[in-house]
């Protein structure tokens, strides 16, 4: 927006956006976007170099990065100076990555500043750079077109534990004897936890596929849900002792990654979802359930399970 003084002299207050991508279409296109969004470009320029003039830069309406391949270093250099303006909100940033290249940026670039998209459309891309360009710098506001249903996440962990604790009650009556078999294995930051309810791995495996199964009987549209899909997967890799990267989580959510990217963020600020670093690769990060979210997901598993064994 241009504003006129009394010394006939312009200002343009639009936020400003700085755009780094591998390939002079993409940051055409980016360009384009940012015009539409009310925003004006201050910076276009490849990803080599990117890191250095970023590290420059006081603050701004956007950063935004669109990249098709891996670049090495100069990549990993402007992922982690991405992360370091969302930490200071110096400026919050537009992330466009394709699928082999969601590990590295979840990694190196996973701050609740930053949107990241995985083979975005052209309405995803614009809507993203919107967003980032308009926010408030105390809050980042999603554009999607889930945002209508984004807000029920901030109670999803209270409404998991109090379905729990409502079929424990309807089943009580029912409950059997404790069994021996073997507990949900507590992970070493989980030391002094409180007991876990025994539950088999395969039952919850079984769950997962028979959610699958509804989509060669009916539109997958209509059974979406990828918060779910992602609980119960990761409760079943803590049950086989096994990690999660956030690629392989995407997969799980089965929605485009984009979505599953934008849910593992909200539901990693609501505390149900932790990042655990990995020691041996600094270009992956894994997600686990928080503790109390394991809890939770395994007290209403086994309500679940004890309400099966009730006679029909």
């Amino acid at each position: 927006m241009r504003v006129e003084t009394s010394d006939d002299i312009e200002y343009d207050d639009s936020p400003i956006a700085l755009i780094f991508s591998d390939s002079d279409d993409r940051r055409i296109a980016t360009g384009e976007a940012v015009w539409a969004m009310g925003g004006r470009i201050a910076v276009s320029m490849p990803v080599s170099g990117a890191a250095e003039r970023l590290a420059h830069q006081v603050t701004a309406g956007a950063v935004i990065v669109d990249v098709a391949a891996d670049s090495g270093e100069p990549l990993e250099r402007l992922f982690d100076q991405i992360e370091a303006g969302a930490q200071s909100r110096r400026f919050p940033s537009v992330v466009s990555i394709p699928p082999d290249l969601v590990d590295l940026a979840a990694a190196r670039a996973g701050h609740a500043n930053i949107i990241l998209l995985c083979d975005p459309t052209e309405t995803e891309r614009a809507a993203a750079i919107g967003a980032a360009l308009s926010r408030d710098r105390t809050r980042l506001h999603d554009a999607s077109s889930e945002s209508a249903v984004l807000p029920r996440l901030q109670q999803l962990s209270e409404e998991v534990g109090r379905i729990a604790r409502a079929l424990a009650l309807l089943s009580e009556a029912e409950a059997e004897p404790p069994v021996s078999s073997p507990r949900f294995p507590v992970p070493a930051h989980d030391k002094g936890a409180r007991a876990l309810p025994a539950i088999d791995a395969n039952r919850v495996r079984t769950m997962i596929r028979a959610r699958r199964l509804r989509e060669q009987y009916f539109s997958a549209d209509l059974f979406a849900d990828p918060a779910w899909d992602m609980l119960l997967d990761l409760t079943a890799a803590r049950l086989e002792g096994r990690q999660v990267a956030v690629s392989s989580l995407c997969i799980a959510a089965a929605v485009p990654p984009t979505t599953a990217l934008r849910w593992i963020k909200t539901l990693t600020e609501q505390g149900v979802l932790v990042r655990i670093a990995d020691p041996d690769d600094g270009r992956r990060v894994f997600i686990e359930l928080s503790r109390d979210a394991a809890h939770e997901m395994l007290a209403y598993l086994a309500a679940v399970q004890r309400l099966s064994a009730v006679p029909a």
